[in-house]
C-alpha cells in the first residue's frame, strides 16, 4: 500500500507539473524572443534623430561607433553604414510601405525601421539580433523550472509515503492483533492509529476481543460450575459401588467409577486453570498421549486386546491445552474400541518431526469403509453422533496442523493427529 501510494502521487504530481511546466518554458522562451526585439527596436529608434538632422555618412558612421552593435542604416542616395544583413526586397519593402517591421535573416532576426526625410525620401535603419540573443537565458529558465518541478514531485512522494507509513503501521497492527487472536490470544489487542476508518476499525476489533474473551470466559465457567454438580451423583454412585461386593464384575464398576471421578476432577483443574490463565493453553503431547492410553488400558486389557505405545519418552510441547489434546485422544481411541471386535489389537505412536508431532493411532479392525464421510461432521456409519474425529480435527487445525485419517498397514483405520510445535521448544 506505502509503495502504491507513492507511486500515485509520483504520477499525478508529475501530470501537474508538466501541464504547468511545458506553458510556462514557452512564455519563458516567448519573453526572451520579445526581450531581444525590443531592444533591437530601441537602438533603431536612437538613430531616427540623427537621419531626421544629417545624411552625412561620416556623422551617421560616428553615431554608430557610439552606439550599440548590431545596427546597420540605408542611407536615402543608396549609401549605406554599416554591415548590411537584410536584402534588396526586404529594404524595398519597408521603404515602401515605411512601416516597421521584423524580418528573418541567415543568423537571425533583422529590425527594420524606415525614416522618412525631406522631400520623401526614406532612409531604413536596419537592427540586427543574432539567434542567440533570441534564447538567451531560456536555459537556464528551463533548468530553474525543472528543478522546481523535480523538488515539488520529490516533496509530494515523500508527503505520500509519510501518509502512507501511517496509514500502513495502523492497518499492520491491526492484522498482527486478529492474527494472534487467531491463535489464540485472548489478551490480543490493538492500539487504534491512522485515518479516522482505521481508528474505528481497531476499536471495533477492541470490542470484539473484550466480548470474545467474556464469551470464552463465561464458557469456562459453566464447564467447571458443571464439573462441580456432577461430583454429587458422582460421589453418590462410587459409595454405591462400594457396597458391591469383591467379584471381578464389582472391581471393573468401582475402577470405571474412579476413572471417572478423575476424569471430572481434570475438567474441573483444566477449566480453572483456563480461567486463571487463558494465554497457557499448551501442554507436553508426548506425556498426555502416554497418560491417556494408560486411561484406556484398564479397558483394553479386560477385552484383551493386544497394544503398543511408541515415542514417548521425547517431549513434545504444543499450543494445545491438555483438556483439548486428551478430549480429541479420547475421541479417537473411543472409536477403536467402539468401533472394532474384542480382541483388536492398536498401536499408538509419536513421529518427531522438526516444527511438528505426529500422533498416530492405528488399528487392525475393520476400517472405516467411506473416509470422507467419516471426517464430515455429525456424520457416522456405526450409529454413534459422528462427533468424535471432528472433535479431534478440531484440536488438530487448532495448533495449525490437520488431521489425516486412511487405512494403515495393520489393515484397520490410521488417524493422524498432525500437530505443529510451540516455537522455540
Amino acid at each position: 500500500m506505502r509503495r502504491s501510494l507513492a507511486l500515485v502521487s509520483l504520477a499525478v504530481t508529475s501530470m501537474v507539473a508538466l501541464a504547468f511546466l511545458i506553458p510556462l518554458a514557452l512564455v519563458v522562451r516567448q519573453l526572451a524572443e520579445d526581450r531581444a526585439l525590443t531592444d533591437a527596436e530601441r537602438r533603431a529608434g536612437a538613430l531616427a534623430p540623427v537621419l531626421v538632422i544629417t545624411d552625412d555618412p561620416a556623422a551617421i558612421g560616428q553615431a554608430l561607433a557610439s552606439g550599440a552593435g548590431g545596427v546597420a542604416v540605408h542611407l536615402a542616395g543608396g549609401e549605406v553604414v554599416g554591415v548590411p544583413r537584410a536584402t534588396d526586397d526586404q529594404l524595398d519593402t519597408a521603404r515602401d510601405q515605411v512601416r516597421a517591421s521584423t524580418e528573418v535573416v541567415p543568423a537571425g532576426l533583422v529590425h527594420l525601421q524606415p525614416v522618412l526625410l525631406d522631400q520623401g525620401r526614406v532612409a531604413v535603419v536596419e537592427a540586427f539580433v543574432p539567434e542567440a540573443a533570441l534564447s538567451r537565458g531560456v536555459t537556464q529558465a528551463w533548468l530553474a523550472l525543472s528543478g522546481v518541478a523535480v523538488a515539488l514531485v520529490l516533496a509530494s512522494v515523500l508527503v505520500a509515503d509519510r501518509l502512507g507509513a501511517r496509514v500502513v503501521r495502523a492497518a499492520t497492527a491491526l492484522a498482527d492483533g486478529a492474527r494472534r487472536m487467531g491463535q489464540g490470544d485472548l489478551e490480543a489487542r490493538v492500539a487504534p492509529s491512522g485515518p479516522p476508518e482505521l481508528v474505528d476499525a481497531g476499536g471495533a476489533f477492541n470490542r470484539m476481543a473484550d466480548r470474545i474473551g467474556q464469551l470464552v470466559a463465561g464458557e469456562r465457567e459453566l464447564l467447571a460450575d458443571l464439573s462441580h454438580r456432577l461430583r454429587t451423583p458422582l460421589t453418590a454412585l462410587r459409595l454405591d459401588s462400594e457396597t458391591l461386593g469383591a467379584d471381578p464384575g464389582a472391581n471393573r464398576v468401582r475402577q470405571a467409577v474412579h476413572a471417572l471421578e478423575r476424569e471430572v476432577n481434570e475438567l474441573i483443574r483444566a477449566a480453572r486453570r483456563e480461567l486463571d490463565d487463558p494465554g497457557g493453553g499448551r501442554c507436553d503431547a508426548a506425556r498426555v498421549v502416554h497418560d491417556r492410553l494408560v486411561f484406556w488400558s484398564a479397558l483394553a486389557d479386560d477385552q484383551q486386546r493386544l497394544w503398543n505405545l511408541r515415542g514417548t519418552e521425547r517431549s513434545a510441547v504444543v499450543p494445545l491445552s491438555r483438556s483439548d489434546l486428551a478430549a480429541a485422544m479420547d475421541a479417537v481411541l473411543g472409536n477403536v474400541f467402539r468401533h472394532t471386535p474384542e480382541g483388536t489389537g492398536f498401536v499408538v505412536a509419536l513421529f518427531h518431526q522438526p516444527d511438528r508431532v505426529v500422533v498416530v493411532v492405528e488399528d487392525a479392525g475393520p476400517g472405516i469403509q467411506d473416509l470422507e464421510a467419516a471426517l464430515r461432521r455429525g456424520s457416522s456409519g456405526a450409529g454413534s453422533t459422528g462427533l468424535g474425529l471432528d472433535i479431534a480435527r478440531r484440536a488438530a487445525e487448532s495448533t495449525g496442523g490437520s488431521l489425516v485419517v486412511d487405512r494403515g498397514p495393520l489393515g484397520g483405520t490410521r488417524v493422524q493427529l498432525r500437530l505443529l510445535l510451540v516455537a522455540g521448544t
